[in-house]
């Protein structure tokens, strides 16, 4: 009698039916089943979601925003300034020399409009400025000796000495005297300001595109001698009075200098390289940078001083000077006709379409009346219930999945 043959497990015949089924449905192909709905309601949904899509893309991405195009931003970018005028104080006359700081003519410089001098300062002892933190005293004990303020003038020497004016007594210092509170003199440089011209010469480079171009006119002649900037009549004359810098900036002029505050000359180069190079201008536009409704970070100063010797002792002048600061900056953007990001646009385009089809589809489902109809109708529920549909043949088995289960369809949506 032969051996009776070992069961495969259960579990390895389930697992080698669901191996097989998972590769029998690899290769199935689903397509999605048409249904019209006439629901007139409905279709102005379906319609309208549809329009509202393609304008925006027609209208915003594709005319606003040029998708269609390959861009760059932050062009490479040169800068050449140079200032041209002479003023007066109530002592001399100032020529460029001296009231533009830093002279090299770079992007950030400094158009001094006002000064506080304090002359012939020397190295000795004096009393300290009654502005500097616990610089009051009544009596020696209140000042200690060799004590250092970091927001002070000088080594304190320990005496308490009579301020420069008034009443006061202040701690003596060892350092450059007399301090700046105590001498110094207001001088106003802003009378002739306005009329200063201002030079910026600007070149770009786009490099992934090879563009480049200035903002001066290409002219042989002398046209930069005898031009100012206009936006109408000469747009590629980038000579700016400051006064007219100041009243674009939204500023009032003889506040500002006496104040000082920082200006922002921003340059924009927003070139479309589909058409020609004569269409890519410049764009100019000035704000004032500075918080200037914020008084304690408002305006702008600073300070230098200038060293001489007289009878053979080192002296200075220091100067605190106000003025007003130019900042040029350069932005821009260019955009040429490309293949991949039209492609990708259109195709981003039609996909969305569809989403008019699924907010319809989301309404019969959720608040139609008829919305259960819809559902058995959209879509296919199988049942897997082999033991009763045992025996019975083929064609009577596919003639039980074509009946309805609703004989009127959807007539009733």
């Amino acid at each position: 009698m032969a051996a009776a043959q070992p069961k495969a497990p259960v579990g390895a015949a389930a697992a080698r039916r669901l191996a097989r089924g998972c590769w029998s449905a690899f290769w199935d192909y689903e397509t999605p089943k048409v249904i019209v709905v006439r629901n007139r309601r409905l279709g102005v949904v379906y319609r309208t979601v549809q329009l509202l899509i393609l304008l925006y893309f027609v209208w915003y991405v594709f005319i606003v925003q040029k998708s269609y195009q390959d861009s760059e931003t932050g062009p490479e970018s040169s800068i050449i300034t140079k200032v041209k005028g002479i003023t007066t104080s109530e002592h001399k006359v100032w020529d460029v020399e001296e009231y533009v700081k830093p002279p090299e003519g770079g992007s950030i410089f400094s158009i001094i409009t006002r000064i506080e001098v304090t002359p012939f300062q020397t190295l000795g002892i004096c009393p300290e400025s009654i502005r500097v933190h616990n610089a009051i005293c009544h009596s020696d004990n209140d000042c200690v000796a060799g004590e250092l303020d970091m927001l002070g003038n000088g080594l304190r020497t320990g005496r308490c000495v009579p301020y420069y004016h008034g009443a006061s007594k202040t701690c003596e210092v060892s350092g450059w005297c007399p301090v700046e509170d105590g001498a110094s003199v207001s001088q106003f440089l802003g009378t002739m300001a306005p009329n200063f011209t201002i030079l910026i010469k600007n070149s770009i480079h786009y490099p992934k595109f090879q563009f480049s171009k200035g903002n001066i006119a290409g002219r042989k002649d002398d046209y930069l001698k005898h031009c100012t900037f206009d936006y109408v009549s000469d747009p590629y004359c980038p000579i700016f009075k400051l006064g007219f810098i100041v009243e674009q900036a939204g500023e009032n002029f003889t506040e500002l200098a006496h104040r000082g505050g920082v200006i922002g000359a921003i340059i924009n180069w927003d070139c479309d390289l589909d058409l020609s190079a004569s269409e890519c201008n410049p764009k100019y536009s000035f704000r004032r940078l500075d918080p200037k409704q914020v008084p304690a970070s408002s305006g702008y100063n600073f300070r230098f001083a200038k060293y001489y010797k007289i009878n053979g002792t080192t002296t200075r002048t220091l100067i605190k000077a106000y003025g007003i600061r130019i900042d040029v900056i350069v932005h821009g953007q260019a955009g040429k006709f490309s293949l991949i990001p039209t492609i990708i646009n259109l195709a981003t385009a039609l996909t969305s379409i569809g989403v008019g089809s699924f907010l319809c589809d989301w309404i019969l489902l959720t608040f139609m009346n008829k919305n259960k109809v819809y559902s058995h109708k959209k879509f296919d529920k199988m049942v897997d219930a082999p033991d009763q549909h045992a025996g019975l043949p083929t064609s009577r088995l596919a003639q039980q999945d074509s009946t309805p289960a609703d004989p009127r369809g959807l007539a009733q949506l």
